[in-house]
């Protein structure tokens, strides 16, 4: 690439983060201005646009650092259109509600705002993970799984951009007439086509998925690690519909941190900014995941317990403070024994070598301090770093002493 195109996605890609910001504050300007209804869960709403702003503040970066990877340029692409959508569809609510007709501005923000979508779930969830880590296909031989998508979704944007009215997102009472649309047809989800065309979408993201598991089992180095984050992400994302039955504050936090870690998990790969850190990373969210859930377990079924037990007991219905405050006290006291068992248990089933080497470096300390024989020691380290670093030869050489002996004066 010469200078003059890295000179030019270096300044566009600063670009990014302010026309994100932008787009977002001037589409929540405008809904207010029209008086449009708040969200049913705001807090939600909130953290896609701090999650989609991490695809802007992570394109920017990569398409400045890295502008021949294609990874950096697919997350902005996205931003820029949850920006520019976004904004335009308020505007055509705007318009609507306080003056009942569009103007041309508005008929362009109702035809781009209903094509999106599909453009979205191609972008993240096809070629995000095909691509990635390094903007190229793993082969010549998924160039399938790339077009067969982008035809689909392209027969959607084409079908919807050609519907004889266009929806109002953000006020779903109105509906433009489509100055360019097809007489008699309507929405693009209601014909026959439309199954076969998210068929066709719906393949190439199971195509995507299929080629993270290629590369994943083929990847070695640098590029396992990469895996490992992207793999972190996705797996935090596909979990965050479990969420929903939980309290609705724990729900949305974990909502927002998983839309959030996709992004920052592709930025510190292709970046690869602390990459190693990922197994440390990995390992500390099994345990304290797991050991959050059994105190949760522990706590509620300490309560719901002891609430039964008054009830028998006494025929109140009120729960006395007393259990509360009991289940509070057992959750402390089993918090580090707690902690302890399960990063033990995770050690031996999932980083048995890790865990294999210190039990043996434990054990050779031990040995230190009590043996005296220099070939035995001689003998246990070479043993012990056989053991742990499984190195192809070893050999282990003493350097003589070549100290003065007490009846001898140095000259």
């Amino acid at each position: 690439m010469s200078r003059t195109l890295l000179f030019v996605a270096g300044v566009g890609g600063w670009l990014i983060v302010p026309l994100y910001v932008a787009g977002v504050c001037t589409s929540y300007v405008l809904e207010r201005s029209a008086g449009l209804p708040n969200e049913e869960n705001p807090v939600e709403g909130v953290a896609l646009i701090v999650g989609f702003g991490a695809f802007a503040v992570i394109g920017a970066l990569l398409v400045a650092k890295r502008p021949t990877n294609a990874i950096g340029w697919i997350m902005a692409t996205v931003a820029l259109m949850v920006a520019i959508f976004l904004a335009g569809d308020s505007y055509t609510a705007y318009v609507m509600v306080t003056r009942g007709q569009p103007d041309a501005l508005a008929v362009l923000g109702a035809w781009t705002g209903s094509l999106y979508w599909p453009l979205l779930l191609a972008l993240i969830l096809v070629y995000l993970p095909l691509l990635f880590p390094d903007g190229r296909l793993p082969s010549r031989r998924w160039l399938p799984v790339a077009i067969l998508p982008g035809i689909g979704t392209l027969g959607i944007v084409v079908l919807g951009a050609l519907a004889d009215t266009l929806p109002v997102n953000e006020a779903p009472a109105y509906r433009i007439d489509n100055p360019i649309g097809i007489e008699g047809l309507g929405n693009v989800e209601d014909l026959p086509v439309f199954d076969v065309l998210s068929g066709s979408l719906f393949v190439g993201m199971v195509g995507a998925v299929a080629s993270v598991v290629v590369r994943f089992r083929r990847s070695r180095g640098i590029e396992r690690q990469q895996m490992k984050w992207f793999l972190y992400a996705a797996v935090l994302l596909l979990l965050a519909p479990v969420s929903d039955s939980l309290p609705d504050i724990v729900s949305t936090v974990l909502f927002g941190v998983a839309v959030i870690a996709l992004p920052t998990a592709v930025g510190i790969a292709v970046l690869r900014y602390r990459l190693y850190d990922i197994d440390l990373v990995i390992n500390r969210t099994l345990v304290y995941g797991s050991l959050t859930a059994m105190l949760g377990l522990v706590y509620f079924g300490g309560v719901t317990a002891t609430q039964a037990l008054f009830h028998a007991l006494t025929g109140q219905e009120e729960q006395p403070q007393l259990a509360i405050v009991v289940s509070t006290l057992v959750i402390a006291a089993l918090f580090n024994p707690l902690r302890r068992r399960i990063q033990s248990f995770i050690d031996r089933r999932f980083y048995r070598r890790k865990y294999d080497a210190r039990k043996t470096l434990e054990a050779f300390s031990a040995t230190l301090r009590e043996e005296t024989n220099l070939e035995a020691l001689n003998n246990e380290l070479v043993g012990v770093v056989r053991e742990t670093m499984q190195p192809a030869h070893v050999s282990l050489w003493l350097r003589p002493d070549t100290a003065p002996k007490k009846d001898e004066q140095p000259e």
